[in-house]
């Protein structure tokens, strides 16, 4: 094993004759973990300021270890939330050394999958994303050594969007392995909510986004991400109910349990009722549903129309209490189908129209949005900032500013999920739909 800080000093030098060897020295080594550390140099990932003469910036290492919430995920783990919620949970560890902890917290593989610079105290870090390093790490830096072949040694195709969501949901939503449930957020731990672009903005982004070459990506990894968002929260929900722990109620709508009471005549959930479920059973929660239905319904309303019936059922059955094998069996089939539109959306081409489409629908939709309740609220509030953010970097409406003054309105809508009032949402919904692009012009032409 060769020592990190050598690496980017060796590779570049290699005769390309001589590569096919370094490689099969790799060789043994390939699936496993090297750490940060050995991206950090500065002509490699590490410089502090960003390069203009190479097709990478090289300051990916230094942006993540100073700005990133990912690199600070491990240490989160001592503060006192975390301990208590040890405390409450009774780990047999401390939060920091708990595989139940350490599974999204770190970078958590087992021994004989860590090379000798791996730490395992180092957050969320680049391997996490983009694969185990060590057997693609040195070569990758070599002349003509291409994306295809880091692949096929162990990196993580995080060009793709798809790929990039999957990962991003393994801990954001879930797997098997790794699992948020009812007893951990009453514990303490957040609620998992997630838009995969937006959240990208704020790590910030550590690579070029290619507005350049396709302006309207942000619309591109708004829709990739939701589609993937709804198919593992479905696959989870079909998880779930195959458990003998069920009802697992991180599954439901965690604030038609949890909101503030009032007298009857004040309360708005009373007033809308409890359609489609019995008086008193939780919701399932259709967050993750019901803005990204709006883009699924402008490309194929034919698909639309199957993805609504198939969670229609979801809901329904979740909400009238009913066998848990039904439930089991409706999320997997609804699965399948938000995969099938996932894998179509990779080739949908994004623009203008198609934006201004889906925010007007989704703004349009305000009302049973807001009464779906906080989480779909706080999805919907995301939804139309990043889309209307692509719009205007390709686009100009001559209203942006109080376009935007509108919808960080939204944002105040559910600072506080307990206070939630969706009567008070819906008519912010209706001030942003009349200054969307689209809504503001046609008006204009009737005068």
């Amino acid at each position: 094993m060769y020592p990190k800080s050598s690496l980017p000093v060796l590779w570049p030098t290699v005769a390309l004759a001589s590569v096919a060897i370094a490689v099969s020295a790799f060789a043994q080594d390939v699936g496993k973990y090297s750490g940060p550390g050995s991206c950090a140099a500065s002509n490699c990932h590490g410089s502090v300021t960003p390069r203009t003469t190479t097709r990478i910036r090289q300051n990916e290492y230094s942006i993540w270890a100073a700005q990133d919430k990912h690199g600070r995920a491990y240490t989160v783990l001592s503060n006192p939330v975390s301990l208590r919620m040890g405390k409450i949970l009774r780990l047999s560890t401390a939060p920091n050394q708990a595989d139940k902890c350490r599974a999204c917290h770190a970078l958590n593989v087992p021994e004989n999958l860590r090379a000798q610079t791996f730490q395992g105290d180092e957050g969320v870090s680049c391997e996490n994303c983009h694969g185990p390093a060590v057997g693609w790490l040195g070569p990758h830096t070599t002349k003509d050594w291409t994306r295809e072949q880091s692949i096929k040694l162990g990196q993580y195709d995080t060009r793709d969007l798809l790929s990039r969501s999957e990962r991003c949901m393994s801990c954001h939503v879930g797997t098997p392995e790794k699992r948020v449930d009812h007893e951990m957020i009453a514990a303490g731990h957040p609620d998992l909510t997630f838009e995969l672009d937006t959240f990208s903005a704020v790590m910030p982004r550590h690579w070029k986004f290619p507005s350049e070459g396709d302006p309207w990506a942000g619309v591109q990894e708004w829709g990739i991400g939701q589609a993937v968002q709804l198919r593992e929260s479905l696959s989870r929900l079909s998880r779930s109910a195959a458990s003998k722990s069920w009802p697992e109620f991180a599954e439901l709508e965690c604030y038609s349990c949890h909101h503030n009471l009032t007298s009857p005549q004040d309360s708005w959930r009373q007033a809308r009722g409890y359609a489609g479920r019995n008086p008193g059973a939780p919701a399932w929660d259709a967050s993750r549903y019901v803005v990204f239905r709006h883009l699924v319904e402008q490309i194929s309303p034919e698909d639309s129309r199957q993805l609504d019936a198939q969670l229609e059922k979801v809901s329904t059955l979740v909400g009238s209490g009913s066998d848990r094998e039904q439930i089991e069996s409706a999320a997997k089939q609804a699965s399948g189908m938000a995969d099938r539109i996932a894998q179509g959306l990779r080739r949908q081409p994004y623009g203008r129209d198609l934006s201004a489409r889906v925010m007007q629908a989704i703004a349009a939709d305000g009302a049973p949005i807001a009464e779906q309740g906080e989480l779909s609220a706080a999805q919907a509030a995301m939804a139309l900032d990043s889309i209307s953010l692509a719009y205007q970097k390709n686009e100009k409406s001559g209203n942006e500013q109080e376009l935007r003054a509108a919808i960080n309105r939204l944002f105040d809508q559910v600072q506080n999920p307990s206070a939630y009032n969706a009567p008070m949402f819906a008519a912010q919904m209706q001030k942003v739909k009349k200054l969307l692009p689209g809504v503001q012009q046609a008006a204009a032409s009737t005068h």
